[in-house]
């Protein structure tokens, strides 16, 4: 049987969205066996940790439980338990495959062994067909889940944008102390393209890298500065250093293409296939007429809708040959664009190289929200061969696949510890990452990868669980200096053997006080460079190196935000004179936003109606132009009666619908009588 499965997002009406595949033809290879062992899962399972008696909620189309992988229904079985929304009555059996993919992810027992092996699954079908999903059975899954006492939830779908119901089930489900991975999504490598239920601030958002290989040699391709997703060919060689050159387009790359060409040390692009039925044109033949003729590196575009894994050498090539350039291959879409823009500008930079820890073109990014940090974390989600309907395997990508390697190693950590609660598990989990870099060694920033790439052989060993993880601070003219305080826990030991440093932008100052079992952080800019700024704290404790992640928003203007009962209240500060404003609260429990508008001499306030964190988000107006500030505020004194009626009308107009009602509910009454 031959597949090759990347994962895609297939868009569906109203805005929802599952992380999906399409099939192109490749040999089949049991990569499950290079991602496991390759984010540490060798050292918990020599002390007998294997996932036993765990149990993980899979919210996806089902799970194919007659798999050999995951075989079983009910109590005795892999599949404890879970439901079919879609078929209401019948098991939910998955008759799709992405949620069969997912699990074995997790929890495959068999041919393929998962993250946690020994591992239950509670499989909740929410799609058929794999191709549209509701926000209302998502959101009745995680009920279900919370019903059915799950210690971890994975949600490899989702929908583009904010869905504050979902928002508030996962809250359930956290403060239920169920652990929440949701994957980050498949629209990279664009930024700000994370939706719910990855956008939850209290979720382990995932984003996906390479695997541990030889299909980590990664392709990078950037054609007039914009970048683009290649695929290198198999068969083709790492490069010491980067192609630059022009891009030529050579048909289907036959001899006769070349003739009226000078591609000599040029990157040539081509078509997939022949313009002649029947023509056997393979990419060895492509490749050899493009170097015969003095091309640097060639690209294949695809025939037909979607991106391939191309092959040099194959059965079918000629005897002696050996590839003489680097070959990828590239969506058709992209392909017919670059060859349209390269008609007006001309410069093109390629590089092959072997780095697992790369991350994925595909992996949604960041950010979501100014307040915290998205995706937190990667894990392998490229070239991952799991369970598949029918007793089968399939080689497929996405972070779908990235995330329940996170789901599998929570599993394993919970069964270690216990009575540990779900921020502690998801501290040893984000703080003991291997750090990911790009094709110039840099390291991607947090939109792209968060802390870095899962390790579960270091969050086993860690001794230390650090909260918060990551965080976000604020800073401006007005008050160049922010502090934080990391309360560190110990599982066992002492804080012997504690270092403490600082990585980031030499502006900025850092000095920290270890008192108790506190870490105090201050943080001051010594120039006046505006904007936002990443910087990582490294400890080392022991032998673990622990990475806490930060962002700092340093901006000119400031906003103050005071409690009066159930009433917010801003003053603004700017350096410059402002002349207007408008002012976002951000709910933190669900992603509702209030907003209002201030001026210098008419002052603002915004009416809150639960405890929670709430996040001021301001625009200042000034006479050169409009600048952003910053703040939170925890709210923790209103009565729990108070509640605000879960619609979308404006407050004025739930004023005159309650009078209305009022009204029509006396006359009636006296109509009655």
């Amino acid at each position: 049987m031959k597949f090759l499965v990347f994962s895609a997002i297939i868009v569906i009406s109203g805005g929802f969205v599952l992380f999906q595949s399409f099939q192109t033809e490749n040999e089949i290879q049991t990569y499950l066996d290079k991602s496991v062992p390759y984010i540490g899962t060798e050292i918990p399972r020599m002390d007998g940790i294997n996932g036993a008696g765990i149990k993980v909620a899979v919210i996806d189309t089902g799970v194919d439980f007659n798999h050999p992988d995951l075989f079983g229904w009910g109590p005795d079985g892999k599949v404890i338990g879970g439901y079919n929304f879609i078929n209401e009555g019948q098991p939910p059996m998955d008759t799709n495959g992405h949620g069969t993919q997912v699990a074995g992810v997790i929890a495959a027992d068999g041919q393929a062994k998962g993250v946690a092996p020994k591992a239950k699954i509670l499989a909740y079908k929410v799609s058929e067909n794999g191709e549209e999903v509701s926000s209302d059975l998502i959101i009745r899954a995680i009920e279900k889940a919370i019903e059915d006492d799950a210690d971890i939830i994975n949600i490899s779908l989702g929908v583009n944008k904010t869905n504050a119901k979902i928002e508030r089930a996962v809250n359930l489900a956290l403060e239920k102390e169920i652990f929440v991975v949701t994957a980050a999504g498949n629209d990279g490598p664009a930024s700000r393209t994370i939706g719910s239920p990855g956008r939850n601030h209290g979720s382990v958002t995932v984003g996906a890298t390479y695997n541990n290989l030889t299909s980590s040699l990664v392709a990078t391709l950037e054609v007039n500065d914009k970048p683009f997703t290649v695929i290198p060919m198999v068969g083709s060689a790492k490069l010491q250093d980067p192609i630059t050159g022009k891009i030529i387009f050579a048909g289907y790359g036959k001899l006769q293409d070349f003739e009226d060409l000078n591609v000599k040390d040029a990157i040539v692009i081509v078509e997939r296939g022949s313009d002649v039925k029947g023509e056997m044109l393979y990419f060895s033949i492509k490749e050899s007429n493009a170097a015969n003729a003095g091309a640097k590196a060639l690209i294949v575009y695809n025939n037909s809708p979607g991106i391939f894994l191309g092959e040099l050498i194959h059965e079918f090539t000629d005897t002696g040959y050996s590839p003489q350039i680097p070959v990828v291959s590239i969506d058709r879409t992209e392909g017919l664009e670059i060859i349209e823009s390269i008609k007006e500008d001309n410069h093109a930079s390629m590089h092959l190289f072997y780095n697992p820890d790369f991350v994925a073109h595909f992996s949604s990014r960041g950010p979501v929200s100014p307040f915290y940090i998205k995706p937190e974390i990667v894990a392998p989600g490229a070239y991952i061969n799991t369970t598949q309907n029918n007793a089968g395997y399939n080689f497929t990508s996405g972070t779908s696949y990235a995330a329940p390697h996170v789901s599998g190693a929570a599993a394993l950590l919970l069964q270690k510890n216990p009575l540990f609660h779900h921020h502690e598990i998801k501290s040893l989990l984000l703080t003991t990452v291997e750090p990911v870099s790009d094709a110039y060694g840099q390291q991607f920033s947090l939109n792209d990868a968060g802390a870095g790439r899962l390790d579960i052989g270091n969050a086993y060993g860690a001794n230390l669980i650090i909260i918060p993880p990551n965080f976000v601070i604020n800073v401006s003219t007005d008050n160049r200096i922010a502090e934080k305080q990391l309360e560190l826990k110990l599982i066992e030991g002492t804080l012997d053997n504690f270092d403490v440093k600082f990585e980031g932008p030499d502006f900025i100052k850092f000095t920290y006080i270890l008192e108790g079992n506190n870490l105090q952080i201050k943080i001051s800019m010594t120039e006046e460079n505006f904007g936002d700024h990443e910087g990582k704290i490294i400890i080392h404790h022991e032998d673990t190196r622990y990475t806490i992640p930060f962002l700092i928003h340093y901006t000119q203007g400031s906003v103050s935000v005071i409690q009066q009962n159930q009433k917010l209240s801003f003053e603004i500060y700017h350096p410059d004179e402002w002349n207007f404003a408008k002012i976002s609260v951000t709910n933190s429990k669900d992603g509702k936003v209030d907003t209002t508008t201030m001026l210098p001499n008419k002052k603002a306030t915004i009416d809150i109606y639960e405890n929670a964190e709430y996040w001021i988000d301001v625009k200042i107006r000034t006479n050169q132009n409009t600048t952003s500030a910053y703040n939170t505020i925890k709210i923790t004194t209103i009565p729990e009666n108070i509640q605000r009626w879960d619609i979308n009308i404006p407050e004025k107009q739930i004023g005159i619908i309650v009078v209305i009602t009022v009204v029509i509910g006396i006359f009636g009454i006296i109509k009655r009588r």
